[in-house]
């Protein structure tokens, strides 16, 4: 990647900020013709590269190629009212461009907290200076906000001392996010096995779609370079290990505990070479906070949480609902801080409600009842009675209408306020998938002993249940 110059501009196209790395083109020229390219290209035209040519056509990148037509080539991301673009005269590394803008991105929210217009013009001084830092004459370099953060303080203020002004070792060496000289009074790493759980179920009880998004989350304060390696219930470990058969014992009875791992996605500290080789997660870690890995599973998994919902409209201006919810996880395990949250119709009023535990209340300005219970052991089950007052059945009674056909509300047959059942909920020391920890080893060369803390967690990702 070789980028001329980088620039944001509103969605119309207007200039915030630029900087021109090269000299190589003329920046002002340049954008216009991407202004230019936003508010005359149709939208369903557009694409986030794309080439103007030195007679100021836009072609096509596919026609481009290395023939040499001249002009510049625009790569761009979206982000709220910004476009953040680079532009090349070379014949650049466009994965690698669109890379930098968003990881640009994720350094600007991270310094800005939120990324708009408003908070690039409040940050222009800051804004200079991480674009100065990110790209060293059209080439990129680190855009880690921990490392930058050494000599970029939030103000942007530089350091007075020339010592501190250089810019810090892990820039130029081969383990860029994390700094040499580290070190903590208490040598401590925390992981969480963090799952969420995505789910539809039909109103018979069908499961339509369910996948489990999980990471690896961990809290490092380790002095020094210190090496970690951390091994998982891996079934390609396991299946591995059988075929060698210098665990083979072990591998076979634990091989129903293996889990098969999908959509990895490592932190880049992680050596994927020696983990394509034979499955170990060999890394360096950064300091402080960080997603060592995530993954994706695919799989049949039935409602931990399961809600039935009885709709009952009365005539005489009213409607009740029974609701019956029930948790099919183990005994032992227990989900706290559950939410089921149940659509009702716009119109309703006078709510009263009844549960066998925890407390319900009713949100009209989001068409809701949210039936909160603070701890739901494995194995139980709990009731729910909520009644409202519906004056829309009264008004289709005066008209003649038939309130079966809204079955419990709204106008006629409009049904739309029938939305799936939400359920919130988080279970600790519980994983939908069956991943664990094997191991987690500390290699440094001071030979310290360091405390590592393991805690599984399962959440409610997209979690609806169908109303009937």
């Amino acid at each position: 990647m070789v980028a001329s110059a980088i620039f944001i501009t509103d969605l119309t196209g207007k200039p915030l900020i630029s900087r021109n790395y090269r000299g190589d083109i003329p920046l002002t020229a340049a954008i216009d013709r991407f202004a230019s390219y936003l508010n005359e290209v149709e939208d369903e035209m557009k694409k986030p590269v794309f080439h103007v040519d030195s007679g100021g056509e836009v072609l096509n990148v596919d026609d481009v190629g290395c023939t040499g037509v001249g002009g510049e080539t625009f790569v761009y991301v979206q982000h709220s009212n910004l476009y953040l673009c680079g532009v090349t005269c070379k014949n650049s590394n466009i994965a690698l461009m669109l890379t930098y803008l968003y990881q640009l991105t994720s350094l600007f929210q991270d310094y800005f907290t939120t990324l708009n217009e408003e908070s690039i013009r409040d940050n222009f001084v800051i804004i200079y200076e991480l674009l100065d830092e990110t790209m060293d004459h059209g080439l990129p370099q680190s855009l880690d906000s921990t490392i930058l953060r050494q000599f970029i303080t939030q103000e942007g203020n530089r350091m007075a001392d020339d010592s501190k002004s250089k810019p810090p070792v892990a820039l130029t060496n081969a383990v860029s996010w994390r700094a040499e000289g580290i070190k903590h009074k208490k040598n401590e790493i925390f992981l969480d096995v963090v799952e969420k759980l995505n789910l539809l179920v039909s109103a018979n009880g069908t499961v339509l779609h369910s996948e489990i998004n999980g990471a690896v989350k961990m809290k490092s304060f380790l002095s020094g370079m210190p090496e970690l390696k951390l091994g998982l219930n891996d079934k390609l470990v396991f299946e591995a290990a059988g075929r060698g058969g210098s665990s083979g014992g072990a591998s076979s009875s634990r091989a129903g505990k293996s889990v098969e791992l999908e959509d990895i996605k490592f932190h880049q500290c992680v050596r994927l070479a020696r983990f394509e080789n034979d499955r170990t997660i060999s890394f360096i870690p950064p300091d402080g906070e960080f997603d060592l890995m995530t993954y994706r599973l695919d799989t049949h998994v039935k409602p931990l949480i399961w809600v039935e919902a009885v709709v009952e409209p009365h005539r005489g201006s009213r409607i009740e609902y029974m609701i019956k919810t029930r948790s099919q996880f183990k005994s032992r395990s227990v989900a706290n801080n559950v939410e089921i949250i149940i659509p009702v119709p716009p119109d309703v009023d006078s709510p009263s409600f009844k549960s066998s535990v925890g407390n319900v209340t009713y949100l009209p300005d989001k068409d809701c009842v949210v039936w909160t219970i603070k701890q739901f052991h494995g194995g139980r089950e709990y009731l729910m009675r909520a009644h409202f007052g519906l004056p829309s059945i009264s008004r289709e009674e005066a008209d003649g209408g038939n309130i079966n056909k809204g079955s419990g509300g709204g106008s006629g047959a409009d049904m739309s306020w029938k939305k799936p059942i939400g359920v919130k909920f988080e279970i600790p020391y519980f994983t939908v998938s069956g991943i664990q920890v094997r191991y987690l080893k500390i290699i440094e060369r001071s030979g310290y002993q360091a405390l590592p803390w393991v805690r599984y967690i399962t959440a409610n990702g997209d979690y609806q249940l169908r109303m009937a």
